[in-house]
């Protein structure tokens, strides 16, 4: 669309002296603002009429992305559905308008919220007992290892310094572990894609504090030495720790807690139905087994405040296992699984699949099968775009070159699950017919091919009005 409304900044339409409001007569008087909080000169906002600035933030909005306009098949991410009833519910006055240092006595409803969630997630992850202050996933990585060197420095085990991390984690749990002090160490994956249990017996001895892990793992496989695993770690004195980046799969197969894992934080963002792309919001929830749980951090009773997290993802959170109840979020799992396993026997004649095995929610292409044309994972995905699809994760993980990850969910439909895979074998088709169209996508969006080194390196993050005297 070739609209100045719609391709300008809203700076770029501004004008002297237009107005897009009026301020309500002043009932509270006249307060001098202190000298040294005023600003020197007035800030440089934009003057434009109502109707302008409504028209271009509609149309800016169009390129906006997500569950509501299509398929999204971000691998490790989880960008499931989040059902409009628990939109609603995280809306209702009743919650939306509670002050954060209320006194609990008049939010009992909000503190109900908050132990029925709790009792949910221990059912559902075979813990003894969670609190739900973190924030986002990484925030309860954090907290699950400040729990865990805790839990060492309790016992007068001070030695305890090295957190075991799979060459296939996210990057997250190498980050955490480093905020936290501890270092890090790497095991091995097998040719198989899954963690290397004689790499791991020669990491062991008294000096290691966990071993951080995600089942499924990143490549989507599930890691089934764990039993062996939980107890090579367990018998060394370390503890397990699981990141709950992949719990969406396991849901009605099978808990973290069964499996020998003494710490996870779930992300309720993902695996519980809240919209996180753009990088909110988010919420983490650490358990622990029992015994752990006087570790956990204290949960205020005078209010629903930032002592308890984001309420507004624990809503949501809560209203989707509500829905789902006992008996239907059994089928999140294995829906989940069938879907990634239809879209990756689809599609691997013409994309590359390293690790040819049964996958859970989310599996890995090394690229296009035939390498010969040129075309890679980062113009797959831009080419993408011009069908309308989000592109999948890509590049990670670190274990393939041309990686290309992909997750459907359980929610998708196969009607739009058959429209991702038909598209798909197009680009495949065009990259050996006509590969300069796929290099050069895509051709369809507001903007084409940007230049991500860059708008990474030498981002314009703010707006600089030119002098119209020069």
């Amino acid at each position: 669309m070739n609209n100045r409304l719609y391709g300008n900044l809203i700076f770029e339409l501004s004008h002297p002296g237009r107005r897009a409001y009026s301020l309500p007569e002043n009932k509270f008087g006249s307060y001098e603002v202190p000298a040294d909080m005023r600003r020197a000169a007035d800030a440089a906002l934009p003057e434009c009429d109502e109707l302008t600035v409504v028209r271009h933030y509609t149309n800016h909005s169009a390129n906006n992305f997500g569950v509501n306009n299509g398929f999204y098949p971000l691998g490790s991410c989880t960008m499931k559905y989040n059902p409009a009833i628990d939109e609603e519910i995280a809306a209702m006055p009743e919650f939306a308008n509670l002050h954060p240092l209320q006194p609990a006595d008049t939010c009992r409803g909000a503190l109900d919220v908050y132990e029925g969630l709790q009792r949910s997630l221990s059912e559902i992850s075979g813990l003894a007992k969670f609190t739900l202050n973190p924030f986002a996933g990484a925030h309860g990585e954090l907290t699950g290892l400040m729990i865990i060197r805790a839990y060492h420095e309790r016992r007068g085990d001070l030695k305890r310094t090295k957190v075991i991390v799979p060459d296939s984690a996210h990057g997250t749990n190498p980050a955490s572990a480093a905020v936290c002090g501890l270092d890090v160490v790497e095991v091995k994956s097998t040719p198989e894609g899954i963690v290397d249990v004689d790499d791991l017996r020669s990491l062991l001895d008294d000096t290691v504090a966990a071993m951080m892990m995600t089942n499924p793992n990143t490549l989507g496989l599930f890691e089934k030495e764990i039993p062996e695993i939980a107890e090579l770690v367990h018998g060394c004195g370390g503890l397990m720790y699981y990141d709950g980046a992949n719990l969406n799969p396991m849901l009605g197969v099978c808990r973290p807690g069964d499996m020998g894992f003494d710490v996870m934080h779930i992300n309720l963002h993902k695996t519980f139905s809240t919209p996180h792309g753009g990088g909110g919001p988010g919420a983490g929830p650490v358990g622990v087994r029992k015994g752990m749980e006087d570790l956990l951090p204290g949960e205020s009773e005078i209010s629903v405040g930032p002592y308890h997290g984001n309420f507004a993802v624990l809503l949501r959170a809560y209203a989707y296992i509500l829905s789902l109840g006992k008996e239907h979020i059994k089928e999140v799992g294995p829906l989940a699984t069938l879907n990634a396993n239809y879209i990756k026997e689809s599609l691997k004649d013409v994309y590359h699949l390293p690790i040819d095995t049964v996958c859970k929610h989310e599996f890995v292409f090394d690229g296009l099968e035939d390498k010969s044309t040129g075309v890679t994972t980062m113009d797959v995905a831009k080419r993408l775009l011009d069908y309308g699809y989000h592109a999948p994760t890509i590049y990670f993980p670190l274990l393939f070159h041309e990686s290309l990850m992909i997750e459907p969910t359980e929610s998708e439909s196969k009607d739009t699950i058959d429209g991702f895979i038909d598209v798909m074998r197009r680009i495949a088709e065009e990259a050996a017919t006509q590969p300069e169209v796929v290099k050069s996508a895509p051709h369809n969006t507001p903007i084409g091919r940007v230049d991500d080194v860059l708008a990474a390196k030498h981002p314009v993050l703010t707006y600089r009005q030119m002098d119209t005297q020069e």
